[in-house]
């Protein structure tokens, strides 16, 4: 009974010393991917139109934690106008006849009329983001929203945020252009990013085979760069952003997505093709671990601006949905662009 219970104790001892390196709950991850690989391969293996369908609540996701997580620093978004726009975006870049066109175009009506919700403030429900705004700072104190205001004061992303912070009832008071300036930048990041997700369905003939580059490829990435990083990293790649990044990491990032692409490639493409274009997949794997971790370290800017730890808690062991996608999102316009510039 004793050794039993030494044995216990001891694989509870390991996996705490594995969740601490990863800086996540291990077996909650691998539970949370399991499903999420699951579900993902059966709305391929059922129909395009499924995969395109859980795309666009993925996307509905991450905006409404998006939503959250400004709203903890006083900003507020136009969440039902970037649900509508961001849908009416996604589903008419997949069906239209000329996808990019519908793109180009459901992205300038979704940047000008977001912009101008934003600017009304005509954000349903705000009296919850003043809610869990004034939760935020209440929980983390005053010198966390100092802050963020002094952060979010001298910030400069094309145009100047004049923010100024009023702290009267608990909550932040940005000015009307920070608002709009934040609600346009969602609309870069989720339809604009998520469409790019869509349109490599739908040319060349091999929409399951881009599906799986387009998801699994930056989830393969993630893995290796997790497991090469907590057994092998030692060199940090950028501590003050994120300390657990290591250049052993994103070697690993690239050299399993490197692995995936050519697992792809072997399953989809003739062999003749393998002569003229052997060199995607090795490019597709560089691409993907740089540009993946590139993107895990703009979310991890973006939540050190905001003050918080994950962008939600929808995925045990992985945060939020935003948390789990945003490698995906970034890559996806490159991943799109080699594969039409390929003609594969």
């Amino acid at each position: 009974m004793e050794s039993r219970e030494q044995r216990e104790k001891e694989a509870e001892e390991a996996i705490d010393a594995i969740n601490k390196k990863t800086g996540r709950n291990m077996p909650q991850a691998i539970g949370t991917a399991a499903v999420l690989i699951a579900l993902i391969i059966a709305c391929l293996l059922i129909s395009i139109d499924l995969f395109v369908a859980l795309i666009v609540v993925f996307m509905v996701l991450a905006l409404w934690e998006l939503r959250v997580d400004f709203a903890t620093a006083g900003l507020h978004i136009p969440v039902i106008m970037l649900w509508c726009c961001s849908a009416a975006t996604l589903v008419a870049t997949y069906l239209a006849p000329h996808h990019i066109v519908a793109m180009a175009m459901g992205i300038t009506a979704s940047a000008v009329l977001v912009a101008v919700a934003a600017s009304a403030k005509m954000s349903v429900g705000n009296r919850l983001s003043t809610a869990v705004a004034a939760s935020a700072k209440m929980s983390v104190g005053n010198r966390l929203s100092t802050a963020v205001a002094a952060k979010l004061a001298h910030t400069d992303a094309g145009a100047r945020l004049e923010s100024s912070f009023n702290h009267e009832g608990g909550e932040q008071h940005h000015s009307r252009l920070g608002h709009v300036a934040v609600s346009l930048f969602t609309v870069l990041y989720i339809p604009l990013l998520g469409s790019c997700l869509i349109i490599p369905l739908t040319f060349n003939g091999h929409p399951v085979a881009h599906a799986i580059m387009l998801v699994f490829l930056p989830a393969l990435s993630d893995t290796g760069g997790l497991f090469a990083g907590a057994w092998l990293g030692r060199h940090k790649l950028s501590p003050r952003i994120s300390p657990k990044k290591s250049v052993e990491g994103l070697i690993g990032s690239m050299l399993f997505a490197m692995a995936g692409a050519f697992a792809v490639f072997a399953c989809t493409y003739d062999s003749s093709l393998w002569t003229t274009r052997w060199w995607v997949p090795v490019a597709a794997g560089i691409m993907i671990g740089v540009v993946g971790t590139f993107g895990d370290l703009c979310a991890s800017m973006l939540k050190r601006d905001i003050g918080i730890k994950d962008m939600g808690h929808l995925l045990k062991g992985h945060g939020g949905v935003m948390d789990r996608i945003d490698s995906i999102l970034l890559s996806a316009p490159f991943t799109c662009l080699l594969l039409w510039a390929t003609g594969l």
